[in-house]
């Protein structure tokens, strides 16, 4: 088996292990005033290979305008690659369909570092057991199971029974491959109809002859196989490709011993680490796993936070209208087990001071206003929500009163009451938004 296969199969297999390892990083700040990790680890990168015949396929189906009914857009249209293959513009949502006036209905997930994104499930990790309990009987443990509060380098996430894994926002797909077709028919993006369309433009494309080449003429004749294997050449070029995960932000090559943090990024550090101040860390683990792979930046769970409604989005205008989620609209499999309504996936905060579109519904367009939402979510509504008529916060409003029970107010800084101190001052918020921009990709080493 090739060798780059063999590193992503151990990688997905070791992700969910590595969740949950603790390499101390809390209190370093202290530690290290020159601002160098002292102590230092290797990060085992994927390796480096010319792209085979597959993803090179892939690449060229990725960067096709022609398969959407605009002509105009791609899957690189609104993942660029030059904004860490995220969105490109400052909006919330991309614009698709016919004449690129359609929203899209949520915020675009950024495509890096997915290769490492364990499949859907709900529950800890149940390793070698062979008991197969289905996800309605873990779903309906999770209704009678107490949350367990993450904390920065716990283990207590593991011990949630909470949805995790899958790709978008709701999880609803388990592979690229199944991702890559759900954006490619959907009417509000690249809008290509039904599949016998998007085929029919394949077997017309310039890079027709590939497909011959890879699986014989008589995959011109299969429909099925057909849009099978360029949703897989396309899963291939993510996979492959190293720019879709090329772990080489500051905080990389930190762990290293590589690169100085500066004093306000060490401060961000430990604020983003402390379980009793952002407790970031919580959620978006910052040490790498025990197999010295590069910190994910995420524990693949999903959480209902209670973002604030996006008035921006066109759907929105009808007020019964409510996007929950794991519940729905998107996906239907789960929609009976409310009390994971309003979860959404925790992404990774790598390359996240790139974007301009936060939270799901992108109702955030920049860190300091993310940051002011955890902080005074609970001990300031009235600073992150809309107001009603008679001038009180909406809080949650983004999510039906049923389901207020689901968001999480027992992970700090949730933890907190009408009227506390908040968990961080200004300076806090300022260092930890430091911090967060160390974590693009593309920092240069000094020799």
């Amino acid at each position: 088996m090739h060798s780059r296969t063999l590193w992503l199969l151990g990688a997905g297999l070791l992700s969910l292990a590595g969740a949950v390892f603790a390499v101390e990083t809390q209190g370093l700040a202290e530690a290290t005033p020159s601002g160098v990790n002292p102590n230092p680890v290797h990060l085992y990168r994927p390796p480096v290979a010319p792209l085979s015949a597959m993803a090179l396929l892939g690449k060229e189906i990725f960067y096709d305008t022609s398969l959407s009914s605009s002509g105009r857009l791609s899957c690189a249209s609104c993942h660029s690659p030059d904004h860490a293959y995220g969105p490109p513009n400052d909006g919330p949502v991309m614009l698709g369909g016919a004449t690129l006036s359609q929203q899209g209905a949520r915020a675009v997930p950024s495509l890096t570092y997915l290769e490492r994104q364990p499949n859907f499930s709900i529950g800890p990790d149940k390793g070698d057991d062979d008991n197969i309990i289905d996800l309605a009987q873990m779903a309906a443990l999770g209704q009678r199971a107490a949350r367990t509060t993450k904390t920065a380098g716990g283990t207590g996430a593991s011990a949630n029974i909470v949805p995790q894994g899958g790709l978008f926002w709701d999880g609803r797909a388990d592979t690229l491959q199944g991702q890559a077709l759900f954006p490619l028919l959907d009417p509000n993006e690249m809008d290509g109809g039904r599949v016998e369309i998007v085929v029919d433009k394949l077997r017309r494309a310039p890079y027709v002859q590939r497909f011959v080449e890879l699986f014989g003429a008589g995959v011109l004749k299969n429909q099925r196989l057909l849009i099978a294997e360029a949703m897989f050449a396309v899963a291939r070029y993510q996979v492959e490709e190293q720019s879709f995960h090329p772990y080489s932000s500051k905080y990389d090559y930190w762990l290293e011993g590589k690169a100085r943090l500066s004093e306000s990024e060490l401060r961000g550090l430990q604020l983003f680490n402390d379980p009793d101040k952002a407790n970031c860390a919580g959620c978006h683990i910052s040490a790498p796993t025990r197999d010295s792979l590069p910190p994910l930046f995420t524990d693949h769970q999903y959480e209902a936070l209670g973002a604030p409604r996006n008035a921006a989005l066109a759907g929105n205008r009808e007020p019964n209208y409510f996007d929950l989620g794991v519940c729905g609209p998107q996906r239907t499999d789960v929609a009976e087990q409310t009390q994971y309504c309003g979860m959404f996936l925790t992404p990774t905060l790598r390359n996240t001071a790139t974007r301009h579109a936060f939270f799901h519904n992108g109702v955030f367009s920049t860190l300091e206003q993310v940051m002011d939402f955890y902080n005074f979510r609970d001990t300031d509504p009235e600073k992150v929500f809309a107001h009603a008529a008679d001038g009180t916060a909406q809080k949650y409003d983004d999510l039906p009163q049923k389901y207020h029970a689901n968001v999480d107010v027992t992970d700090p800084p949730f933890d907190r009451h009408l009227g506390d101190k908040p968990a961080m001052t200004d300076q806090d918020m300022t260092d930890i938004i430091a911090f967060l921009k160390t974590l693009t990709d593309g920092y240069k080493v000094e020799n």
